[in-house]
């Protein structure tokens, strides 16, 4: 009895590789994201810190220069935070787009894999058929090559 052979198989693995590969990039770009998020939260939180000693120097009291320096230190920082947001919303939309590739290559591997399993199914029932007839035809045979004796 032959085996069966997917006449797709080629179609489908090469599907199962650019959906593997799409999932590396798309975890990579959640790492991109999550990095660039986390330099963001750094920067707030380094503002934040920044403002609440200025305003505890403020009230025990500090030189005009030094409210300067804090002034474009804070004003640095906030051009840093600008552009790190900036890099946060096109970091999470190539990490949106690479999870909708992934999406549509898993559902693409999905049906071939779906094709797959039913043209398997009607191969083992025609190979049942076929071996029922074989089956019966020997049956046959050998019930003739009986009734030839007698």
């Amino acid at each position: 009895m032959t085996t069966y052979n997917y006449r797709f198989e080629k179609v489908l693995t090469l599907r199962e590789q650019e959906r593997d590969e799409t999932e590396i990039a798309y975890k990579e770009a959640i790492r991109q994201f999550e990095e660039v998020a986390t330099e963001l939260y750094n920067q707030i939180k380094k503002k934040e810190e920044t403002l609440e000693q200025q305003q505890v120097r403020m009230a025990t009291g500090f030189s005009i220069d030094d409210l300067h320096h804090y002034s474009r230190y804070i004003d640095r920082l906030e051009v840093q935070i600008d552009q790190t947001q900036k890099e946060v919303i096109k970091s999470r939309s190539k990490m949106s787009w690479y999870e909708s590739q992934l999406l549509e290559k898993n559902i693409e591997v999905k049906k071939f894999e779906k094709m797959k399993e039913i043209g398997k199914q009607q191969y083992d029932a025609e190979m049942e058929l076929v071996e029922a007839n074989r089956i019966d035809e020997l049956s046959t045979i050998k019930f003739r090559s009986k009734e030839d004796r007698w």
